[in-house]
């Protein structure tokens, strides 16, 4: 992509989603993940209405008076982002290809994340990890990012979750919000996803076309995998053929959330044909 090209998508998606964040979602995002982390302040005297649960009994009675201890949420957060940039990124049919989606998605989380005195980090995985960008804040390394995913290109087109969940594992030692934005068409991930959900608090945004869902009756058609650039003709004239992909998706797609919930991870779930706001403020508020 030419660089004043890549500029101008840069500065769009800035102008677009750091209004979004600002906004909508930065009290959403505070609300949603602010909090979760507690940290000990200072000691006080006990007050009349304090919660005795809260009493420091060494410090009691070291002074032969009460005392409590005072907690206050941790005031700084680490947010990483696992992108998915393998090639099934590179569909779409109606309003955006998944890969746009991610972008924004990726944007406005980080934004939100600035605006909440955060770090952020990203994660590009493939069937491996394709880049690693340590956590900082401020505008230059959102910029970074953005520019990042509209100019990346990996060197493997498949997809595997393995590899950066256990990458996520062992990079970040102090426990953080992870959202992996992916169109999980991947192999088991169970195993990965479960040691990483209890070290970190992952959030799963699954991004799909509604071409997806379903087969359309169009006739004979050449269809390419773009992960292997396997090819095949399929008469989608047969209502057989068609039956039996919706069952395949309908499989597939139970299976991931399965997994979502067993790993206790949260989900939403982002169409390329319809706006992603109302689905991440639902998955805020129901944190």
């Amino acid at each position: 992509m030419e660089a004043i090209e890549l500029l101008k998508k840069v500065r769009r998606i800035e102008i677009k989603t750091r209004g979004l964040s600002r906004h909508i979602f930065a009290g959403e995002y505070h609300s949603a993940f602010k909090g979760r982390g507690i940290a000990f302040s200072e000691v006080r005297e006990y007050q009349y209405g304090d919660d005795i649960r809260s009493i420091d009994w060494n410090v009691t009675a070291r002074f032969n008076h009460p005392y409590v201890k005072i907690f206050e949420e941790e005031r700084e957060l680490t947010v990483m982002l696992l992108i998915d940039v393998s090639g099934s990124g590179n569909f779409g049919t109606t309003v955006a290809y998944k890969r746009d989606i991610m972008t924004e998605v990726a944007a406005v989380l980080s934004f939100s994340a600035i605006f909440n005195n955060d770090k952020i980090g990203v994660i590009f995985f493939s069937d491996k990890v394709e880049r690693f960008i340590p956590p900082q804040k401020g505008r230059i390394h959102i910029l970074r990012i953005i520019r990042e995913l509209l100019d990346f290109r990996p060197v493997s087109s498949k997809t595997n979750l393995d590899e950066p969940l256990r990458f996520l594992t062992n990079a970040i030692k102090k426990r953080c919000t992870a959202f992996i934005i992916s169109d999980f068409m991947v192999p088991d991930f169970e195993e990965a996803m479960r040691i990483a959900s209890s070290k970190h608090d992952i959030v799963a945004l699954k991004v799909f076309d509604p071409l997806e869902e379903a087969i359309p009756d169009v006739g004979l058609i050449k269809v390419a995998d773009s992960e292997t650039g396997t090819e095949k003709w399929i008469d989608t004239s047969s209502a057989a053929t068609r039956e039996a992909y919706r069952q395949w998706w309908q499989t597939h797609t139970e299976r991931v959330i399965s997994i979502f919930k067993k790993c206790g991870v949260d989900s939403a779930e982002l169409r390329t044909d319809q706006d992603y706001v109302k689905p991440l403020i639902k998955l805020f508020e129901s944190r």
